[in-house]
């Protein structure tokens, strides 16, 4: 007698500990931004390209365009997964994107006292200084901060609802095993 394959769908093993472990280790990061991430250099590349990119619209874009630019990458990632539909993917891209919002809190939480240390050096302009400063919103530097972190936090939770989601097919998301 021939067996069928299962119609159950298979769990991702491999998928479900890589949204469980990233998820869990951004999450448990996201309690103090501050320390140091393996992912603070790929994001600094991108911040400083990111002022390139924006120079052209003037001072106050030049100047956001660096923290602009590190959200706008990963993001951009995630909308390419998800348009290819491929959640599972974009779940795991948007805890990157997420974490590097939460990068951006630390830098505009510096706007006041200016401590961490620029490339450059002190002959460069903190740029969450001048962007607070400009806005009017230096002494708004906690909330503006405290925002950014909150949506950094949201963003690393929703990637890994959806890459938890979608390492265990359901049913209706399963694969047709008896077709080839």
């Amino acid at each position: 007698m021939r067996r069928f394959p299962s119609r159950e769908p298979r769990v991702s093993l491999p998928k479900l500990l890589l949204a469980a472990g990233a998820g869990l280790y951004f999450l448990w990061w996201s309690r103090d931004p501050s320390q140091g991430q393996f992912l603070d250099m790929v994001n600094l590349l991108i911040h400083e390209a990111g002022h390139t990119v924006f120079r052209p619209f003037g001072e106050y874009l030049c100047a956001a365009g660096g923290s602009l630019m590190q959200v706008i990458m990963p993001a951009a990632f995630v909308v390419h997964f998800y348009r290819r539909k491929d959640p599972y993917s974009a779940g795991i891209v948007l805890l990157w994107a997420g974490q590097s919002t939460l990068n951006v809190s630390v830098y505009a939480a510096d706007a006041v006292k200016m401590e961490l240390p620029l490339l450059g050096g002190d002959a460069v302009t903190h740029d969450w200084n001048y962007l607070l400063e400009t806005a009017g919103l230096l002494k708004m530097t906690w909330l503006v901060s405290g925002l950014i972190r909150l949506s950094g936090t949201l963003a690393i939770l929703a990637g890994m609802i959806i890459a938890l989601t979608y390492a265990v097919p359901k049913p209706d998301r399963a694969p047709n095993l008896l077709s080839s």
